[in-house]
């Protein structure tokens, strides 16, 4: 059982919209203490993926900002656990006091990559495409872009998985002419090897 993390996914730089991310055990029902929809629904009748309109409430329970939330249940979300994403305005001080109030109420505060090795971790992305999200966000140009996103898409995935295919077959047909050598196996011949 993963605890609920929580952390400011746009980071503290003025924009027009900002993200708070949510993942983990429970945290629909944590999300929806500092997050009211208009509707007046909780946030666990929201179906998957689906954006929904409400008021993001601080620590002391005070309006801070209009908000969208989404919330993707597991195992179809990006960590493969329950998430929820805050989606209001980008100013650092709606940011802080949203995360703020997060954390006051059951959330731990996400390390940096965690929810990425949280998606690795439940089998949702292997470790070719988690290492390429730090390339993607750290690109200075397109040549850099480019390589992390064929790393992203699985192309060095693919190639890995296509050698270890080959060394496994490579690796049996040693095994089987090692265990018979004076056997004739077809398909296995010295120049095979």
């Amino acid at each position: 059982m993963a605890h609920p993390i929580a952390a400011i996914a746009t980071g503290l730089v003025r924009s027009g919209i900002g993200i708070l991310r949510m993942s983990g055990d429970g945290c629909i029902d944590l999300a929806n203490r500092v997050f009211a929809l208009y509707n007046g629904q909780a946030l666990s009748s929201l179906p998957d993926r689906k954006l929904a309109r409400g008021t993001l409430f601080d620590a002391q329970n005070r309006p801070i900002d209009e908000a969208m939330v989404f919330i993707s249940h597991a195992p179809h979300s990006y960590t493969g656990e329950d998430t929820v994403e805050f989606q209001c305005h980008g100013s650092p001080a709606v940011l802080t006091a949203g995360l703020s109030a997060l954390l006051s109420n059951g959330f731990h505060q996400a390390g940096p990559g965690e929810f990425t090795k949280r998606a690795f971790l439940n089998g949702k992305t292997d470790l070719a495409r988690a290492e390429s999200i730090m390339g993607l966000i750290s690109a200075k140009n397109e040549s850099q872009l480019r390589l992390s996103r064929a790393a992203h898409l699985g192309k060095i995935s693919e190639k890995i998985d296509g050698i270890i295919s080959r060394l496994t077959s490579a690796d049996a047909a040693i095994a089987v002419y090692s265990d018979y050598p004076d056997e004739e196996i077809e398909g296995l011949d010295r120049e095979s090897f």
